[in-house]
């Protein structure tokens, strides 16, 4: 096989570097896995369009719950007006039926219609298929399981072990200077974080204000807070160790990048892997990556969830025969002192001196989880100050705001943090007037979001979002709705497949659900209401296979996988999730659909794996697995 004679390395967050490809090894729309969940074969760059069939089926491709909602989407391009569908295990039926019509919806691409094959009432654990006809046409899913706890018992392994994989261990990390000084600090280990990227980072695009994710530090406490409160999954599972073992690295590391002045170091960068970069403790703006000295965390730069992760990892030392490099009381230590410096001076770490909702919603996790394992009012106090802020940014539709303005909060990777956030209060909460209020304000959220998605047709119930672009230098006056991240926005650049946003608003509608109405009265197992239960589920169906290109966006699970684009998104690895799919490329908007449209060097926005996309699949897997 021929190869480009200049490899880049490539980010979900950043710019490629040019390379010219010397040969195209095109994959289209069908990269066959075995049932075992084999890694796809690698390829060099591909183009992957629609698929044109007469007659489609898309269904999650990996597991589904047993007593949860389960459909199939059928896409059909013929004259016939009905069809009917069967459900299929070891080749006998075992439920079936007429196919449900869909509104007409063209958004995507004309001459289609749409169906939706409901096979919730089956409720027999097993491995099935999906049959559909329609006419004298005939299409047949490839197997899925359904079982109880079914996400986090087929892909919890895989997930757990991608974070190991992506472990940096390079011994330069050491001794690395920060930038505009000579001084030399240690920041080895962390996650290297994505396929393409050595670097790490708390966080990025701080100097965009309203788009930073929670990348190192939020998947440091996903691993300690579901090691900890959920023990016996991972321990029925044979995986308590090793996700303790992960948990104690990633809080390991926030030890280290916490500075002695008690603020965490944002980013270990050398765009992209660049020979002529020095790798450095650094902040950097823009597509091309340029160094600023914005290299002080704020909460909403990552501080937040760090001093969050740190509380949790010290509560799981505390009851854990395992340990990592730093002891439990060191990892306490760490958090409060971040704490009390950022108390004083967070709005300083801003790139423009102002708090917004990402530092509400992330100081109140920290917060939280610093009473929870000091127990000390204080920290109650401080989570209700955050959670008061964050319950007035919430607009009178439901929404929230970004900042003192009119900016809606929407965001690519976290959207369903603010009511996690909320929903992890309440449990610490014993003011029930204050419970209230909060319960209410993820009711108003999560209804707003129901009602986002209903607006329009929407066949696959994919989790919309309202936006104002931001062009020239200027927000617009008008609020926009839309299935995908707008492109034209705040970062100049940055747009990309959402995978980790679609689990987060999977999380935060089953928790914020459960805070809505009491299990007893759920429709179905998950404790949240029946509407919100297929919203969560349906977020998930996205990522594992249920949507239009009928790709698993989970690397080893599935039938269809992303392909390899070794040149723009680096390594995959099993238990990895690609950024996704997005809105067309030419459409400020995010208008239209597109994956991986290549070849060219901007693969990394649908291709590469990213450490948030499998952090909040993992949290995903454990808050459906733990009925209420």
């Amino acid at each position: 096989m021929i190869t480009p004679f200049h490899v880049a390395s490539s980010r979900g967050h950043r710019h490629a570097l040019s390379f010219m490809v010397l040969a195209v090894q095109a994959l289209l729309s069908s990269v066959a896995l075995a049932d075992a969940h084999a890694p796809a074969p690698g390829l060099t760059t591909v183009s992957v369009a629609l698929p044109n069939a007469l007659l489609l089926l898309q269904l999650n491709q990996v597991a589904l719950e047993r007593a949860g909602p389960k459909s199939a989407i059928v896409e059909y391009r013929g004259m016939a007006e009905a069809g009917s569908y069967r459900v299929t295990s070891q080749g006998k039926t075992v439920a079936g039926g007429a196919l449900k019509p869909l509104p007409a919806f063209d958004a995507w691409g004309p001459g289609r219609r749409y169906f939706e094959a409901d096979f919730s009432a089956l409720q027999t654990p097993g491995r099935y298929r999906v049959e559909v006809q329609i006419g004298t046409q005939k299409v047949v899913s490839g197997p899925v399981d359904v079982l109880d706890r079914a996400l986090f018992k087929v892909t919890a392994s895989k997930l757990v072990d991608y974070f190991r994989r992506s472990r940096h261990l390079n011994a330069k990390d050491h001794r690395i200077r920060i930038f505009d000084t000579e001084r030399f600090v240690d920041v080895w280990g962390g996650w290297r974080d994505a396929g393409g990227d050595t670097g790490k980072y708390l966080s990025h695009l701080g100097y965009a204000n309203h788009f930073n994710p929670q990348q190192a530090s939020m998947a440091a406490w996903v691993l300690a807070y579901t090691a900890h409160t959920a023990a016996p999954l991972y321990r029925e599972a044979g995986l308590l160790k090793k996700v303790v073992q992960e948990s104690f690295w990633g809080a390991d590391y926030l030890h280290r990048i916490l500075d002695a002045e008690g603020y965490f170091y944002t980013t270990v960068f050398d765009k992209w892997g660049d020979a002529k970069a020095e790798r450095m403790v650094v902040g950097y703006e823009g597509e091309e990556g340029n160094y600023t000295r914005l290299y002080r965390s704020a909460y909403r730069a990552g501080a937040g969830m760090a001093i969050a992760a740190l509380a949790r990892a010290s509560m799981l030392a505390k009851d854990s025969p395992w340990s990592g490099a730093f002891s439990g009381k060191i990892y306490l230590e760490d958090a409060e002192r971040a704490f009390a410096h950022l108390q004083l001076v967070n709005p300083l770490y801003g790139a423009d001196g102002k708090e917004n909702i990402i530092d509400d919603y992330t100081a109140l996790m920290a917060a939280v989880e610093l009473h929870n394992a000091t127990k000390q009012v204080s920290y109650l106090d401080a989570a209700r100050l955050r959670a008061d802020q964050l319950i007035r940014r919430q607009a009178p539709d439901g929404g929230f705001i970004s900042d003192e303005g009119q900016r809606p909060f929407y965001h690519a990777v976290e959207a369903g943090l603010p009511i996690i956030s909320l929903a992890r209060y309440i449990d610490i909460e014993p003011d029930p007037n204050r419970v209230e209020r909060a319960r209410s304000t993820i009711a108003a959220a999560l209804k707003q979001q129901l009602r986002l998605n209903q607006q329009v047709a929407n066949p696959y119930n994919y989790a919309r979002q309202q936006f104002k672009l931001f062009k020239d230098g200027k927000l617009a006056d008008e609020t926009r709705t839309g299935f995908f991240i707008p492109h034209q926005n705040e970062t100049g650049y940055w747009w990309q497949g959402e995978s980790a946003r679609l689990a987060s608003l999977t999380v935060a509608a089953v928790e914020g659900g459960r805070h809505m109405q009491p299990s007893a009265a759920a429709a179905i197992d998950s404790g949240a209401s029946s509407a919100l239960s297929s919203f969560a589920q349906n977020q998930l169906d996205w990522t594992l296979g249920r949507n239009p290109y009928g790709i698993s966006m989970l690397y080893g699970f599935g039938h269809r996988n992303p392909p390899t684009v070794q040149q723009s998104a680096g390594d995959m690895y099993a238990g990895g999730v690609s950024n996704g799919i997005t809105g067309a490329p030419d459409s400020d908007t995010g208008e239209g659909i597109a994956f991986a449209p290549g070849p060219d060097d901007s693969q990394w926005r649908w291709v590469e794996q990213w450490v948030p996309h499998s952090t909040w699949l993992l949290l995903a897997a454990v808050t459906m697995a733990q009925k209420p």
